[in-house]
């Protein structure tokens, strides 16, 4: 734990009788920050959302959210942080506006802040216009975002945002990415759980992936990338005897005979695209066509939990 730490998390451990759904986890999120919790369905992502937000308890751990002690100070908790959940907590039967004075009211604001804070979050959502229409009307990213300014009524310096893009269109989802971006620059600590790992590979700026209850990795995206094998280059060559030459020259790669195509094993970096083409050029072999191809955090998650053991442990990237 640190006094910069927006949430800190020692052996976090939560039961449903003989099912452990999380096995001793720890945490550490940095104030002002991006911080994704991935992990195939039933890893224990939303339990471990659900305890932070003090919905419900730990049977055991350390936890520590925006300062305050979880288990002794659970209303200051609650005071500091703001939770979007996987489903709208929108009243349909109420209009934008009267969705956000309920929230106001429920934090206790005055008549007159509960509709300024009302106002501010209608505009800088981009709400205003259909402020006074039903809930039923709104499309789905319109719905989200009112999801997501309801959980700001009370300033939060924390959102936990729980699959908050889930079921929007493209447009949407990136005006939503756009609006996270903001919190964050305004010194709001998010912390995001999502099924989209371009999502996280998009926003985070540290990434934990749980795997049956357990941290089986942790570090930047491309911390985590670069733990896995796979990444290549593709070159393409006009005729067959181009091919030849440069499976002869390169050595170690693949060959497709019909697509006039060869994989070679590659880190991506500048060095070694470098020193294959220069090996290419000695030999006076021309290429048509080069692509780099990197692991993407599709190849992190599935290596990770694709196939997961029992005495697996944790592997902490740094």
């Amino acid at each position: 734990m640190t006094s910069e730490a927006a949430i800190a998390v020692t052996g976090l451990r939560k039961s449903y009788g003989d099912h452990l759904v999380l096995d001793g986890i720890d945490l550490d999120v940095t104030t002002g920050t991006i911080f994704s919790l991935l992990g195939p369905n039933g890893a224990g992502k939303t339990t471990a959302v659900q305890i932070l937000s003090t919905l419900i308890g730990a049977d055991a751990g350390d936890v520590r959210v925006a300062g305050h002690d979880l288990a002794r100070e659970p209303d200051a908790v609650r005071a500091a942080i703001g939770v979007t959940g996987q489903f709208s907590a929108v009243d349909n039967l109420l209009t934008g506006e009267e969705n956000l004075i309920l929230m106001a009211d429920l934090h206790h604001l005055g008549k007159r802040e509960g509709r300024r804070k009302t106002a501010e979050l209608l505009e800088r959502f981009d709400l205003a216009d259909a402020a006074r229409k039903p809930a039923t009307t709104y499309s789905g990213g319109m719905r989200r975002r009112l999801d997501l300014a309801m959980g700001l009524v009370g300033d939060p310096a924390i959102v936990f945002l729980d699959e908050p893009t889930t079921g929007l269109d493209p447009r949407a989802r990136h005006t939503m990415w756009q609006i996270v971006r903001d919190l964050v620059a305004g010194g709001v600590t998010i912390f995001l759980t999502t099924q989209y790992l371009d999502e996280a590979d998009e926003l985070a700026d540290r990434i934990a992936v749980l795997d049956q209850g357990r941290l089986v990795a942790e570090g930047t995206p491309e911390q985590l990338k670069r733990r896995v094998p796979g990444g290549h280059l593709r070159l393409r060559f006009a005729d067959a005897r181009g091919l030849e030459s440069a499976t002869q020259t390169l050595g170690h790669a693949t060959g497709d005979d019909d697509a006039l195509t060869l994989k070679v094993p590659s880190d991506g970096s500048l060095r070694s695209l470098k020193a294959l083409l220069d090996r290419l050029d000695d030999e006076s072999i021309e290429v048509e066509e080069l692509t780099v191809h990197t692991p993407d955090l599709d190849d992190v998650f599935f290596a990770l939990t694709g196939h997961p053991t029992a005495d697996e442990e944790k592997v902490t990237v740094r």
